[in-house]
């Protein structure tokens, strides 16, 4: 193989592991993307509540929605929104396996009750309960075959306000309209299809009525009487399939701003806790806490496809390039460098002719190499085999380079630049046709 394979070969090795590295990156990124737009999903679907925070915003009212990742400082939440896909608190979901099952499945995030409790007792919280089973959101159809298991919604509720005895009750008529007043006395009405309604003792209704309630406002469990949570017993007064209706929309900027008052609304989607109180605790910043989280879901999954896809290349590298191989090529290192010094001071101290030769003898030992390659470029770099090949091939480019050869070895040791030259353009011109011919 010639000198001249050999690079387009390490090229395109190269280009193989840019492409590998390439292909690894993509899958990491289409890999992040899978796992955000599972979220993103659920919060532009008829069951999320990306239109209340973009509502709530453009009528001037700060709104965020949050999915957990850093902490947050509580004194900046004038109302924490708290929306329950779980039907199942602390237990973790089941995995549909048809497409009937993924349609009536009722869990969309795995929720624990300990973190919704803690929210509720640190800051003014509206915890949405559970309404539509998955097929809502897939089909974007609300259908009462779709509601999710009303012994399960009473459960969470239960859970939630340590009752239980409370209830969830549903309207007779397709479509129910509900009274509320702002503090001005002003009236708004509310519609709500196929409304879903509370029963629970200790609670106090804010719209609906005692015995069917569709925001109420009822007391923690084991806390102090004045530490109290609102519960909104439907979720379509608030999300993105109810807003369009009637006045909920209105309702909605009303309410929440003046519950909110001069705080940040905070649309809670975070399965942990992630509220602390500056002014009450000094917890440091950063906890090694904070480092584990970018190793669980979804960032796991992230370094996985990572690791993959490093031991891939570092795989593929090893089977193609392996480890270095001695090459006894590497001691003419020093050797070329002796030669470029020993030319640098012939060239300084203008002696063109004797150099000249040096280069002339350079030449020929490149030539060779390239006609015969490195094992047998020692035995032609003598001048009389080189000359004996060049005899049998093609004897009027030998003659040739003999002459040119020769007039160069007359040389005196200083000549004119242009001289120097014009007997090294000569010597070029033979050594290219020589490689041509071969």
């Amino acid at each position: 193989m010639s000198s001249s394979e050999a690079p387009a070969r390490n090229q395109g090795a190269r280009a193989d592991t840019v492409i590998m590295i390439v292909t690894g990156a993509l899958v990491l990124a289409a890999i992040w993307y899978v796992l955000t737009q599972r979220q993103q999903a659920l919060r532009n679907s008829p069951t999320g509540f990306d239109g209340l925070q973009i509502w709530l915003a453009s009528e001037g009212v700060s709104t965020q929605s949050f999915q957990g990742g850093w902490l947050i400082d509580q004194n900046t939440i004038g109302l924490l929104v708290l929306p329950v896909y779980d039907t199942a608190l602390d237990q973790d979901k089941s995995y549909p396996q048809s497409e009937d099952e993924l349609l009536f499945h009722q869990d969309e995030i795995d929720l624990e009750i300990k973190p919704i409790i803690e929210k509720a007792e640190r800051v003014p919280t509206l915890i949405v309960l559970p309404k539509w089973r998955r097929g809502m959101r897939l089909t974007g159809f609300g259908h009462p075959v779709l509601l999710a298991n009303k012994q399960s919604v009473e459960t969470v509720l239960g859970e939630i306000l340590d009752n239980p005895n409370a209830k969830i009750r549903y309207a007779s008529t397709p479509f129910t309209e509900f009274l509320y007043q702002d503090g001005l006395g002003q009236e708004l009405h509310a519609k709500i299809y196929a409304a879903q309604m509370i029963d629970g003792a200790g609670c106090s209704p804010i719209i609906g009525r005692p015995g069917a309630m569709l925001l109420a406002e009822c007391p923690l469990p084991n806390g102090h009487p004045r530490q109290r949570v609102l519960i909104l017993s439907d979720p379509d007064l608030l999300n993105n399939h109810g807003l369009r209706l009637e006045q909920n929309a209105e309702i909605a900027l009303n309410f929440m701003s003046t519950h909110a008052q001069d705080g940040n609304i905070l649309i809670d989607y975070s399965r942990q806790f992630w509220l602390r109180d500056r002014q009450e605790t000094q917890v440091p910043e950063r906890t090694w806490a904070d480092l584990v989280q970018f190793f669980a879901p979804p960032f796991l999954q992230l370094w996985l496809g990572a690791a993959l896809a490093m031991g891939i290349v570092l795989w593929r590298s090893s089977l193609r390039y392996g480890v270095a191989r001695f090459s006894p090529l590497a001691f003419g290192a020093s050797k070329n460098l002796a030669i470029r010094a020993r030319a640098r001071l012939m060239r300084m101290s203008d002696q063109d002719g004797a150099l000249l030769g040096e280069y002339c003898s350079a030449r020929i030992s490149a030539a060779t190499e390239t006609l015969f390659g490195p094992a047998h470029a020692r035995h032609y770099a003598n001048e009389g085999a080189f000359f004996n090949y060049l005899e049998r091939h093609n004897p009027k480019l030998s003659a040739r380079l003999m002459t040119i050869i020769s007039n160069i070895d007359n040389l005196p040791p200083r000549i004119p630049a242009a001289e120097a030259i014009h007997y090294v353009d000569e010597l070029e011109q033979v050594l290219e046709q020589i490689a041509n011919d071969a």
